[in-house]
């Protein structure tokens, strides 16, 4: 990991984390961060704020662990109050990146549960509402991802699946939240590599991320009506939970993220830094975009 010294010094970006081989080490989903080899890195000692979202009230999904965990900290950091959603099997996790936020001296609640359902969807907005006392940022990371070699072998269940809880719950809780959001305010979606060159083991989920774009694009033209803008953040390959626990075949690990240009994973630290500019006034002209963060691998 890169020293905690003086994290803005320059790096060689290719040696700045670790590198494959990684061991393989498959995990039952939705998988923990804790029990990854290499720990992922999400700024738990790295990440510094300036006070750029002081006052802000953000709900951020999937914030227990890798680029909902890195968001969730800088976002603390930088002095949002938050609502933290993630599953229970999940909650080991939340509760350290919890800690993290009130060592920031932030306001911090949870309200675990599967976005995949629409009553819960609407539930968590009203929730957040309450705790926050209002919401002015919504940070939609939470997202299925499960490796299927063949069309064959994926279930319709499992389509189903993926599509509600990566496309279905973008559609809920923005229709829920955008009542209560006033101008000034954003939502940041989550799309992927995988929305432009699709994997061929990943069909459900590329399709899911493809769709996220579009979504994003066609609701910052009505949300701006608002004076609210939308955007998405589409990564590559990072090291998160999510890839050792199906979202990549368990022999895909040790080598996971070399073929990109920088010859390894991005760590959720990288990745914070792009889901605070577009929250703050700072990205004020930004609305109905994608930026990539894929390690060199290129975006439309």
């Amino acid at each position: 990991m890169p020293s905690t010294e003086n994290q803005f010094a320059i790096q060689d970006p290719r040696t700045q984390y670790p590198q494959p081989p990684f061991p393989e080490q498959p995990q039952d989903a939705p998988g923990l961060a804790s029990k990854m080899d290499p720990t992922p890195d999400h700024g738990e000692e790295s990440y510094v704020g300036f006070g750029r979202l002081k006052g802000r009230k953000a709900l951020i999904t999937g914030a227990d662990s890798g680029i909902g965990r890195a968001a969730a900290i800088a976002y603390a950091r930088e002095g949002a109050d938050l609502v933290l959603n993630y599953l229970d099997s999940e909650e080991s996790d939340a509760q350290e990146v919890v800690a993290l936020a009130e060592a920031a001296g932030v306001k911090v609640t949870t309200r675990p549960g599967d976005i995949s359902d629409e009553s819960f969807c609407n539930q968590l907005i009203a929730d957040a509402v309450e705790d926050l006392g209002g919401l002015d940022l919504l940070v939609q990371v939470a997202g299925k991802q499960k490796a299927v070699e063949s069309i064959a072998d994926i279930t319709t269940a499992q389509f189903d699946k993926t599509f509600k809880t990566n496309v279905y719950s973008l559609f809920w809780l923005s229709k829920a939240a955008l009542p209560h959001m006033p101008p000034g305010s954003a939502l940041i979606n989550t799309a992927s590599i995988q929305s432009y060159a699709p994997n061929a083991n990943l069909l459900d989920y590329a399709t899911t991320k493809a769709a996220i774009v579009a979504f994003t694009k066609s609701l910052a033209g009505q949300a701006i009506e608002q004076g609210i803008r939308v955007n998405c953040v589409a990564p590559g390959p990072f090291w998160t939970a999510l890839q050792p626990s199906g979202g990549q075949p368990d022999d895909a690990i040790p080598t996971f993220g070399e073929a990109v240009p920088l010859g390894r994973p991005g760590q959720p630290a990288e990745i914070a830094p792009i889901y605070v500019l577009l929250a703050t006034q700072e990205s004020s002209y930004i609305t109905g975009e994608t930026f990539g963060v894929t390690g060199g691998d290129p975006t439309p």
